[in-house]
């Protein structure tokens, strides 16, 4: 550990020494999800969720050529109005810490940063997965095949709308990445509860959940469990809503030859205007109540 280029947030260090349970956070949705201070007012909330469910948060983001496990409250002002901060998946993690860029970290990274610093759960919005039009791009995310390396466990509202659902979980499936729904027999759609596919294995129990985890291990299968929660009810936007708002700003994409890493954050951003920012509240409640349910699945010793 002492050779990996990682420091603690004092928060996290203590944790970790009073053997505390941990929840790794993602900083994109802190960079690339919304404005300054919406998203440092986000970011405080979501770590509060963590500590109210009985964990710890630790915000990841790499700064100085450093993985920074946990933030303190200056650190995590200084990244919510940073600029030019790179997007940080698998590929380009060690060229960002080498140049000692500031990155923020998707899904992938911050998986292997958590798994590197002992962190076993991973609280997110929702995961990327196969883009619509996979066949002419090959447009593929790395978090896929990510959960298949890395033992990790991920709390997700299910894969971003904005995806092709059927093909990202065909590919799930493919890789062997358990597909575990919460409170329902479907896998969710994000902004939706329902994303009419029926979900593979359903566990309730946030100390199930926990077990699979440690059961995965000591059969030494490779790779993690992929949690899919829905968004609570209040706050969703039904599927059959929600899919024509998707389907015009794909449209507006492609229109534009928006592509590669700059597709989804034009997305999101055409889909927050054309829901008059319900699409934003919706997102914000997800990652709450994913939150929420990761501290109590780390608490329980996954």
């Amino acid at each position: 550990m002492t050779d990996l280029p990682l420091s603690f947030a004092p928060e996290v260090a203590a944790a970790r020494d009073a053997g505390r349970p941990i929840v790794a956070l993602e900083s994109t949705i802190i960079t690339h999800g919304m404005p300054y201070p919406q998203n440092l007012e986000m970011a405080r909330a979501v770590e509060a969720a963590v500590r109210e469910a009985g964990a710890v948060p630790a915000t990841i983001a790499l700064m100085g050529g450093r993985i920074h496990v946990g933030l303190t409250d200056a650190a995590l002002e200084e990244l919510a109005q940073a600029t030019g901060v790179m997007k940080v998946s698998r590929a380009d993690l060690a060229v960002c810490l080498t140049t000692g860029r500031t990155g923020a970290t998707t899904v992938a990274a911050t998986m292997i940063c958590a798994a590197l610093a002992g962190i076993r759960v991973f609280a997110t919005g929702g995961i990327g997965g196969v883009h619509r039009g996979v066949e002419r791009t090959m447009d593929v995310s790395a978090d896929l095949t990510e959960l298949a390396a890395t033992p990790v466990t991920v709390v997700s509202a299910g894969a971003k709308a904005i995806l092709d659902i059927p093909r990202t979980f065909e590919m799930l499936e493919t890789l062997g990445v358990p597909v575990i729904a919460v409170g329902q027999d479907a896998i969710p759609a994000f902004w939706s509860r329902d994303s009419g596919l029926p979900a593979p294995l359903r566990l309730d129990d946030p100390a199930e959940i926990a077990a699979a985890a440690r059961m995965r291990r000591a059969l030494g299968i490779p790779g993690g469990q992929l949690v899919v929660n829905p968004i609570p009810a209040e706050a969703e936007i039904p599927r059959a809503e929600m899919i024509p708002v998707v389907d015009a700003a794909l449209a507006e994409a492609e229109a534009q030859g928006i592509a590669a890493k700059a597709v989804t954050p034009f997305l999101l951003d055409r889909i927050f205007a054309l829901t008059e920012g319900r699409s934003l509240q919706a997102n914000i409640a997800l990652v709450l109540s994913n939150a929420r349910l990761a501290a109590r699945i780390a608490a329980a010793g996954a």
